[in-house]
């Protein structure tokens, strides 16, 4: 069944990070909602994967690229794939030659685009944002047409190390129009990474931060995102006819 939003908002799915959920993103992506309320409606997927019991870690670890720093009171921690298939863990950092996962949560997305859609647009955090940059390019090359989004915001994206997605990120510079946020002091996904996977989008606008690991909504911040949307909105949102 699909959905419309109301005023003719965009609309956009939400893609959270590793050891998050939907639910959980929704409510650390309260302040953003508040800045786009009168342009965009953010509608919320979880992963289909699990993770087992939370580890705390340790102290090389804490600064490390292995957790979107989720605290380990988090319940229904969840990821879109792992690195490392016999631990079901994800590192940011890890090369492997294939992932465990994958599969499952690019039909978890057809399966939200067909059940919730449809959507303007798609917005992706850490893990979710190099998920988002996947599906920009499995748009693209016609595999996943049904998905029709128009624009992506990646915030503290990434390109993935795992050898087997080497096929989402070809010569060709991606047309799909896209705003890339991160920050200077994230330690969980550090700048440069987020910087390499710009190469990956023909003409990425991007918005830069001082702080860490998470989504800005801070009055510059609000500004670049309602400039890069008032562009689509100019052109009609889906919930608009």
């Amino acid at each position: 069944m699909s959905s419309s939003s109301p005023r003719g908002l965009l609309r956009i799915l939400c893609v959270h990070g590793y050891r998050q959920s939907g639910a959980v993103f929704r409510d650390r992506t309260g302040a953003l909602r508040k800045a786009l309320k009168k342009h965009a409606e953010l509608v919320y997927i979880s992963a289909p994967l699990r993770i087992g019991e939370l580890r705390q870690p340790g102290p090389a670890l804490a600064d490390s690229q292995a957790t979107d720093a989720v605290p380990p009171q988090e319940e229904d921690a969840r990821g879109w794939w792992f690195s490392n298939a016999q631990e079901q863990t994800f590192n940011a950092g890890e090369v492997c030659d294939s992932s465990l996962g994958l599969e499952e949560s690019l039909e978890e997305v057809r399966r939200a685009v067909r059940e919730q859609g449809p959507f303007d647009g798609v917005l992706g955090f850490s893990q979710g944002a190099a998920l988002v940059a996947m599906l920009c390019a499995l748009q693209e090359s016609g595999q996943e047409a049904g998905l029709g989004f128009r624009f992506a915001l990646l915030v503290a994206g990434f390109r993935s190390l795992c050898v087997a997605h080497a096929r989402f990120y070809t010569p060709q510079p991606l047309a799909m129009p896209t705003l890339h946020v991160f920050g200077d002091a994230d330690r969980v996904i550090p700048a440069p990474l987020s910087q390499d996977l710009l190469s990956v989008f023909h003409s990425p606008q991007v918005v830069t931060h001082p702080g860490g690991h998470y989504i800005p909504a801070g009055a510059a911040q609000k500004r670049a995102y309602i400039q890069f949307l008032e562009q689509f909105l100019s052109k009609g949102a889906v919930g608009s006819s």
